[in-house]
């Protein structure tokens, strides 16, 4: 039987250290109203959306650090933010999710233009863990827990949330993917040249920096997309911030058997757009991804016992 549903990623063009709060919030409802007019009853926004990707910037000032956080737990009601969730309160429901693979340095490099990502200096790693959840009245007739005989894939949508670095580790998706999951969601703000930070073997132009960037951001969503048999969504903040820092586009929306169907065109304020059908998650979970029959989990050690890599005796 179809489960059919409409979902879309609302891509951000850039967003510059002084643009106000109340400018990015009135651009992300428009987003929110283009999505819901298309029909989506579910709508991802990036990482950092609210501002600018500001770990990218040494911060002194207590008081301007303070600056770029929402305080208080409840988002919905904080100043800033409680006109975007009044709109999403008609037509979304809200999980939390941390962010748990933090990339880049705790203090910023010595080339003065390098491109920095102080995340570890800004954040604490995510304590939440990779816990996947339901997404109520998304999905006509979806079976209940007061339902005799319901077999796996008949409830409602089975959903889990990544930010950015997170996507690019196996572990997390599988995480997921043990509990089920359909669609896995995941906001980003990657940058288009950074060598400094991710390190290269040859000397690469910016161009050719930033196509391989997108190429492995699409190369994680695709292929974990297939490996977990779930569909996949991810939503970029894209284009030149703050007049120097490039962040790739490629928001897209990928299917269990890791195929492109929806993508954005460009780097500005986008609706990426697709209507699935949650159903084709099934053939890989049932067949070549049927955990239950294939996982070998007596072989997994290392994966949970070790951080670092230890390499075998040198011979």
């Amino acid at each position: 039987m179809p489960r059919t549903l409409k979902l879309a990623a609302a891509q951000l063009g850039p967003i510059h250290l002084t643009t106000s709060r109340v400018e990015v919030i009135s651009r992300m409802i428009t987003l929110l109203q283009q999505a819901h007019g298309l029909g989506a009853k579910l709508v991802l926004f990036p990482e950092t959306a609210f501002t600018t990707f500001f770990p990218r910037h040494l911060i002194n000032s207590q008081a301007e650090l303070d600056s770029y956080f929402e305080h208080g737990d409840d988002l919905s009601t904080a100043t800033n933010t409680k006109p975007l969730f009044d709109e999403a309160k008609k037509l979304v429901v809200i999980a939390k999710y941390r962010k748990v693979h933090l990339p880049g340095t705790k203090e910023p490099f010595e080339d003065p233009d390098a491109v920095n990502q102080l995340e570890k200096r800004y954040f604490e790693p995510g304590n939440l863990g990779f816990k996947a959840f339901r997404t109520p009245d998304l999905v006509e007739g979806a079976k209940k827990k007061d339902t005799a005989n319901v077999k796996a894939g008949q409830g409602d949508p089975i959903m889990g949330m990544m930010i950015c670095n997170d996507r690019r580790w196996a572990e997390g998706w599988r995480c997921y993917g043990l509990q089920g999951v359909e669609v896995v969601l995941c906001g980003y703000n990657t940058a288009g040249f950074a060598p400094d930070l991710w390190g290269t073997r040859k000397p690469m132009t910016p161009e050719e920096a930033e196509k391989d960037a997108v190429f492995h951001h699409k190369l994680v969503m695709q292929g974990n997309s297939y490996m977990n048999s779930c569909f996949s969504v991810s939503a970029a903040k894209a284009g030149m911030e703050d007049g120097k820092y490039d962040l790739i586009g490629g928001s897209c929306i990928t299917s269990p058997e890791g195929h492109v169907i929806a993508e954005a065109k460009g780097k500005d304020d986008e609706i990426v757009f697709a209507e699935i059908d949650l159903e084709d998650c099934r053939q890989g979970k049932e067949k070549t991804f049927d955990f239950d029959r294939h996982r070998r989990i007596d072989q997994y050690g290392p994966i949970t016992t070790q951080t670092g890599v230890v390499e075998p005796e040198l011979l």
